[in-house]
C-alpha cells in the first residue's frame, strides 16, 4: 500500500519512503516535565501515536524516540528568562529533578490513559550533556558560532537556508519583528549554550563546558539526541558526530520528525539549522506538525491559564478515551475546537460504540465476509495522510453491518483498533441501573411514539437525558445508557 504524508517542509502530500527498508525513524518532541500536561499537549502525542501505528499497520517496523526537557527551555524564546525547571523547583520547594521526575511520571500515566504507545526511547536532556558539548564543538569547528557575555550563539546568518520550514522572511525578522537579545549579531540567532552566571541567579543544573559552567539552549537536546539514537552518523564509542558513513548514502538523517504546529518558526526551525550546519547533510525527510486544540477560537496553552488536564477530565465523568474519540473526529492538521459540548457528544458516540461492541460479540449472527472490502477502505483512509476521520466512518460502517458475519465483524473492528486505539478488545457494557424516575419517563416515550407524537417523544428524551441518561433506538427496542 502507498502511504502519503503531509510534509511542513514542501506543503505538500508526499509519497512515503523510508531510508532504511521496512524500517521508520521517528523523533517525536516530548514534554517540558516543569507542569501537568493539558489535552491540548496530549493532542499532539494522539497524532503522532496514529502515524506510529498507522505505519505499523502497514507492516513497517517503527523506531520512535521522544525526548524529555528536563533542562534549558527558559520562559521566553527569545533565551532569556527564567529555566522553566528551576522555576518550578524554587515555587514547590524542590529539587529539579524531583519535578522532572514527578512531572513525567505524571505524563507518563496520562499516555497509558490514552491508549498512546510509548517510544522506543523517552531521551533525558540532563542524561545527554556530553553529547550536546560535541555538538557545539563540531559547530565551532565549522565556524558557526560565536560567544557572547550570557552564552555561545548559532549565527544563523552563515546558515544559507535558515527559515526554510517556516518560509520566514528573514529580513523582515532582522528589521525588529522577532525577539531579541542582548549582543547578539542577528536577531534569529539562539543560544548554543548558556553561561550560569547570566542569570543573575543561582543554578541547580548546570555543567562544566569549554566554555564556561552553564547548561545547554533548548534546541540543541533535539538535534543531539535525535543523532545519537537515530540515523547512523554518531560514535557512540567517543560521543561524537560524524557524518562519514551518511556521507556514503547521501541520504537524510532521520525519516520523520514531528511536533506541534508552534514549534514550527523557532525551535524545529532551529534544530534543522544546527543539525545540517554540524553534519553537512539532510536533517529529516517529512517534518509532520499537529495542529492546535483551541477555545473559543483562541489557542489553549499553560501560558494563558491552561485547559484541562486527563485527570480533571476524569472527575467530571469523562474517560480519557473518550477524549482520544473526539480527536480522532478531526483531522491532525486542523485546528480541533474544543468545549464540553464537543465532549459530550464524543462521550455519547464512544458510549454507543461500546454497547454496539458488547452486543456484537454475544451474536452468533452469519452472514458475508466482507473484511477485503472494508479493509481496503479503511486503508485507503489511514493511508492518505492519516485520514482518520474518515477511518472512523469506516468504523462505523462494520459496526452497522447486519450483513457481515459478527464473528468477522469484530475481528475486523479489533483489526482496526490497532490505529485508532479505542480498546476494542477490551470493551463489555456494564450493566445500568434505571432509576424509577427514568423509567416512568421512558414509559411516557413510548406512549409519545405510539401516538406518533414526535415532537413529545423528543421532549422526553432530553428530559431523560438531563437525569444522565442516553437513549438508543435499536432493532431489538430501546437501549438506556449512562450519558
Amino acid at each position: 500500500m502507498v502511504i502519503k504524508l503531509y510534509n511542513t517542509l514542501t506543503r505538500n502530500k508526499e509519497v512515503f519512503k523510508s531510508i532504511k527498508k521496512d524500517e521508520v525513524e521517528i523523533y517525536s518532541c516530548g514534554p517540558t516535565v516543569y507542569w501537568h500536561q493539558h489535552i491540548g499537549n496530549l493532542r499532539t502525542y494522539i497524532f503522532s501515536d496514529l502515524l506510529r501505528r498507522t505505519l505499523e499497520y502497514n507492516g513497517l517496523k517503527v523506531k520512535q524516540v521522544m525526548n524529555v526537557t528536563d533542562v534549558g527551555h527558559l520562559t521566553s524564546d527569545a533565551d532569556v528568562g527564567e529555566d522553566k525547571i528551576e522555576k518550578a523547583a524554587a515555587k514547590e520547594g524542590k529539587s529539579a529533578e524531583e519535578i522532572a521526575k514527578f512531572y513525567f511520571k505524571e505524563f507518563k500515566d496520562d499516555l497509558k490513559k490514552l491508549n498512546i504507545v510509548f517510544p522506543w526511547k523517552f531521551a533525558w536532556a540532563t542524561k545527554n550533556i556530553k553529547e550536546q558539548i560535541n555538538l557545539i564543538k563540531k559547530l565551532e569547528k565549522k565556524g558557526y558560532t560565536y560567544k557572547t557575555p550570557d552564552g555561545i550563539y548559532f549565527d544563523s546568518s552563515k546558515f544559507k537556508d535558515y527559515g526554510k520550514l517556516a518560509k520566514l522572511n528573514i529580513k523582515g525578522l532582522q528589521k525588529g519583528k522577532r525577539t531579541s537579545a542582548r549582543d547578539k549579531k542577528n536577531k534569529t540567532d539562539f543560544a548554543l549554550w548558556k553561561f550560569s552566571s547570566s542569570g543573575g541567579v543561582s543554578r541547580q543544573q548546570e555543567w562544566n563546558s569549554p566554555w564556561g559552567v552553564g547548561f545547554p539552549g533548548w534546541h540543541l537536546e533535539c538535534s543531539a539526541m535525535s543523532m545519537k539514537y537515530l540515523g547512523d552518523n554518531f560514535d557512540s564509542e567517543n560521543g561524537k558526530f560524524s557524518d562519514s558513513k551518511i556521507a556514503k548514502k547521501g541520504q537524510a538523517i532521520i525519516d520523520i520528525h514531528t511536533g506541534g504546529e508552534d514549534h514550527i518558526p523557532i525551535h524545529h526551525t532551529n534544530e534543522i539549522a544546527q543539525s545540517e550546519a554540524a553534519t553537512g547533510k539532510k536533517f529529516v525527510n517529512y517534518w509532520m506538525h499537529g495542529a492546535f486544540l483551541v477555545s473559543k477560537g483562541k489557542k489553549v496553552s499553560k501560558s494563558k491559564g491552561g485547559l484541562y488536564t486527563v485527570s480533571e477530565l476524569e472527575k467530571l465523568g469523562y474517560s480519557p478515551l473518550v477524549y482520544r474519540y473526539l480527536c480522532l473526529l478531526t483531522h491532525y492538521r486542523k485546528q480541533l475546537n474544543f468545549s464540553l459540548d464537543n465532549l459530550d457528544s464524543a462521550k455519547v458516540a464512544y458510549g454507543r460504540i461500546v454497547g454496539r461492541v458488547s452486543d456484537l460479540k454475544k451474536q452468533k449472527h452469519k452472514g458475508k465476509d466482507l473484511t477485503k472490502k472494508y479493509d481496503k477502505m479503511f486503508f485507503n483512509a489511514i493511508n492518505d495522510d492519516l485520514n482518520v476521520t474518515l477511518a472512523v466512518q469506516v468504523f462505523w460502517k462494520v459496526l452497522e453491518d447486519f450483513d457481515f458475519d459478527s464473528k468477522k465483524r469484530i475481528k475486523l473492528l479489533e483489526k482496526f483498533d490497532r490505529v485508532l486505539g479505542l480498546g476494542v478488545k477490551n470493551m463489555v457494557e456494564k450493566n445500568v441501573r434505571v432509576p424509577v424516575e427514568v423509567v416512568k419517563l421512558l414509559r411516557k416515550r413510548d406512549e409519545a411514539r405510539a401516538r406518533k407524537d414526535w415532537a413529545d417523544a423528543d421532549v422526553l428524551r432530553g428530559m431523560i437525558k438531563e437525569r444522565g441518561f442516553v437513549l438508543e433506538d435499536t432493532e431489538k427496542g430501546v437501549k438506556v445508557r449512562k450519558a
